[in-house]
């Protein structure tokens, strides 16, 4: 039988082998722990677990001690004496520090995995030196050198999480670095899973030519323990508009039900419906707080603010009352507390929402598309679709704060909708009611404040392809209280594109 001295010993060996764990209470309650938070010490006749938890610190003999799965001790312990034996277990835990290496580890055995494929594909090139990148470490940069000391640089994101608009911005900011050393380099090539690659590499098509030719795009695929890798070819433009348009399925009429009408009656100049396959989602200046459904037949409504959502009956139809209340009061363009949620939520749905009601604010101009703003047909669509008197299509892409990446997104939206204006998909489903669509391709206004455009937006801009016209349209700073264009400008494509 062990004594008290030897449980203790015991006990306290196996807390010091792990500098944190996680105290598990047999009722299911969690507390994290340090190993200098616990103490085991004995008398005479028992051993004394000191820990601290959610009530303090305490003291409890312990009538046991086991090893559980992956590391765990189960002590049984008397918390009072009043109290019967329970089991509590003590769950070894990894540091915030040790986890961020091991993650640092895994990107970096990763990426050098990817270096060792390329240099099978390429057997003339060395691994020169790898690194993550210090800003973004999902980003590796790899640096081959041929037999001519000449060097190659590699970019891939090891996590393959980052959205291909990200990695194009990136890989261009890098390019300019580069281009700009001592000893500079010229070439840069972008590794990337399928999915990514593919995407990237159709936006590839949209740059001209000159800023394309820097990059060279490869594909990852294969079984992630034995990855293969394969380059893809730049694709012109002419060969973007043979792959197969997506069809647009839309509604004969958008008609909002009867409990949509009874919500939006209640605040109709501040309120919208978007139609989905799914219902109708209400919103307030663009923030949505009820959704109606219709199951089995018979309407069904919820309201609340994100995950805080209710059923709508006739007993909580006056809590709805007294959130659109709160709504008038909170999301004003002069509210009370401007750090309020309601207010600082989903600004740039809540700018789409007042240019829904009036685009004539941006571009005296533009007609909306009735149909096509209305009914969200997936999680990517264009903020807004319009048309110009003379029949130019024009795709308006919103923001409210700066994003590096919008100008390569609104490039992805101008690709998606002009081959649907090719394929004749916008005419057919009448997009624009009777109005003809001009057979030239669709324009792009990035719109928003003046001072929420990125720094990086006409270095951007300017390497698209002439086709791809972006239009800036710089709103002043008070856009909730009035919408007034500051300035409007194009970019022409530049040949000696260079970075302010």
């Amino acid at each position: 039988m062990v004594n008290a001295e030897e449980l203790a010993g015991e006990v306290r060996a196996r807390i010091e082998t792990h500098f944190e764990w996680l105290l598990v209470r047999s009722e299911g309650r969690t507390f994290p722990l340090r190993r200098s938070e616990i103490d085991v010490w004995f008398d005479e006749q028992t051993a004394v677990l000191t820990l601290l938890d959610d009530s303090g610190l305490g003291s409890s003999p312990i009538v046991s001690f086991a090893d559980g799965e992956g590391g765990e001790m189960l002590l049984e312990i008397i918390r009072s004496p009043d109290s019967s034996a329970e089991m509590i277990r003590l769950v070894p835990r990894t540091s915030a520090f040790m986890l961020s290496m091991n993650v640092e580890f895994a990107r970096l055995e990763r990426a050098n995995l990817i270096a060792a494929k390329l240099i099978e594909l390429f057997p003339f090139y060395k691994l020169a030196r790898l690194n993550l990148n210090i800003d973004n470490g999902r980003l590796a940069q790899i640096f081959l050198r041929d037999s001519h000391a000449t060097e190659v640089a590699v970019m891939t994101d090891v996590t393959a999480t980052m959205i291909h608009e990200s990695l194009m911005s990136s890989a261009m900011l890098w390019s300019d670095k580069l281009r700009s050393r001592k000893k500079p380099i010229s070439d840069v090539w972008i590794v990337c899973e399928r999915k990514q690659a593919r995407a990237l590499r159709k936006l590839l098509g949209l740059l001209n030519e000159r800023v394309s030719g820097r990059f060279r795009l490869f594909e990852i695929f294969g079984h992630p323990d034995d990855l293969s890798i394969k380059e893809l070819q730049r694709p012109a433009l002419s060969a973007l508009w043979r792959e197969k348009s997506k069809k647009i399925t839309l509604p004969a009429e958008l008609r909002p039900s009867e409990m949509a009408g009874r919500i939006v009656d209640l605040s109709p100049e501040k309120t919208d419906i978007i139609f989905t396959k799914q219902g109708e989602t209400i919103r307030f200046l663009g923030l949505p707080f009820a959704r109606v459904r219709t199951i089995a037949g018979a309407e069904r409504a919820w309201f609340g603010i994100d995950r805080n959502r209710r059923p709508l009956n006739a007993n909580s139809w006056s809590d709805l009352v007294d959130l659109v209340d709160e709504l008038e009061a909170r999301r004003s363009d002069e509210p009370s507390n401007k750090r309020h949620e309601f207010y600082r939520a989903l600004s740039e749905a809540w700018l789409e929402s007042i240019l829904r009601r009036n685009i004539k604010q941006l571009d005296a101009n533009l007609i909306l598309s009735p149909i096509y703003n209305q009914f969200r047909t997936s999680s990517d669509k264009i903020d807004l679709l319009a048309i110009r008197r003379d029949g130019r299509l024009i795709i308006i892409e919103l923001k409210a704060s700066p994003d590096r990446d919008m100008v390569f997104q609104s490039a992805d939206y101008w690709r998606k909708i002009e081959l649907q204006r090719r394929r004749g998909e916008l005419a057919r489903i009448r997009a624009f009611g009777d109005m003809e669509i001009l057979d030239k391709p669709a324009l792009v206004y990035a719109v928003a404040p003046a001072l929420s455009f990125h720094r990086d937006f006409g270095y951007f801009a300017q390497a698209l392809r002439p086709e791809v016209e972006v239009w800036r349209f710089e709103l002043r700073e008070d856009w909730r209280s009035e919408i007034k264009v500051l300035t409007r400008r194009n970019y022409p494509p530049k040949a000696d594109l260079v970075r302010q």
